[in-house]
């Protein structure tokens, strides 16, 4: 063995010892309080399935989680407090797609997600649910697919900003269906789906939390479900991958753990774990449920390969329609 192989060697041992070292040091994780950081203002979906999860393990642990929001610039002024944060379990991440997954594609972000997060686990997906307004000429997703495709650029959308997660999938489904229509976008999903509703835009792929409501009174119709194999959460929504043409459309939000790297695998592992022990309960799954979070545990190992194959999907339909938020 060469020099520089054996130098490469121990440093790796090194490091290896390095983790279980400062988990010893620390004493029996958590032996304080642990921070949540959400990056988005309290009620907001990412905040409330971060809360629920969060005050299970909580629980478990006998240690108090303590939430704090840290809103603004889209989720990333408290991302960003957590990728400066010390690696050492004390500091959470409530992640989310905005500010992992899309905002680094689109524009300029103060942190690597790559380089200074570690995943830990995810806790489920946010449906997206395509709504239509009220008196618009279709009954059904596969009526709506014939008209769009039938009148280039005559209808518009609504979201809630370009490059937004709402965008994005939006435009996921309609290069897959081969539609062309005019995007209308808004500072938030509010504004969006309320023009929807007063028939000043005609349709919208919005979250279901934000458009249950709306389609369940009358106020929109609701056409079709983002998830490949529907949502527990809405049974009666027919996939909108069934659509000749759209198969394969799988699309949604993300929410889930994340702390800074370098903190100790054996810490992650017991998050992780904690993750889904509260996630196996009927408590947490029924509190999800109501806010429109649809329970769906990932390891950190698959939560990483999730993570890389949801930034490359963005990527792909970002590069193709040349989206930028700045330069």
């Amino acid at each position: 063995m060469d020099r520089r192989s054996l130098l490469l060697g121990a440093g790796g041992l090194a490091a290896g010892l390095a983790a279980p070292a400062i988990v010893q040091a620390q004493g029996a994780y958590p032996s304080r309080p642990v921070r949540l950081v959400i990056p988005w203002p309290p009620g907001q979906a990412t905040d409330l399935m971060a809360r629920v999860t969060a005050t299970r393990i909580a629980e478990t642990w006998g240690q108090p989680i303590v939430p704090e929001n840290r809103a603004g610039a889209g989720g990333m002024i408290g991302t960003d407090l957590v990728a400066k944060a010390a690696p050492d379990g004390y500091t959470v991440l409530a992640a989310s797609t905005g500010p992992i997954s899309t905002a680094p594609l689109v524009q300029r972000t103060p942190y690597d997600v790559q380089r200074d997060f570690a995943p830990v686990a995810q806790i489920g997906i946010s449906p997206y649910v395509l709504i239509v307004r009220k008196d618009f000429p279709a009954q059904n997703a596969a009526e709506f697919v014939a008209r769009v495709r039938a009148e280039p650029d005559k209808y518009t959308y609504a979201t809630s900003g370009t490059g937004a997660a709402a965008h994005l999938i939006t435009l996921m489904f309609l290069t897959r269906a081969k539609l062309q229509a005019v995007h209308v976008p808004f500072q938030g999903s509010g504004p969006g789906l309320t023009a929807v509703t007063a028939g000043q835009v005609d349709f919208a792929i919005e979250t279901l939390v934000a458009t249950s409501a709306l389609f369940r009174q009358g106020a929109v119709r609701a056409l079709g479900v983002s998830l490949k194999d529907g949502t527990e959460l809405q049974p009666d929504l027919m996939p909108l991958a069934r659509l000749p043409g759209v198969e394969g459309y799988d699309a949604g939000a993300f929410g889930g753990y994340m702390v800074p790297a370098a903190t100790p695998r054996p810490i992650i592992d017991r998050l992780a774990a904690e993750t889904e022990k509260a996630l196996a309960t009927a408590e947490v799954k029924a509190r999800l449920a109501q806010i429109g979070f649809q329970p769906y545990f990932r390891n950190t190992a698959d939560f990483s390969s999730f993570l890389t194959r949801h930034s490359a999907e963005f990527r792909e339909v970002i590069q193709a329609h040349n989206i930028k938020v700045d330069s």
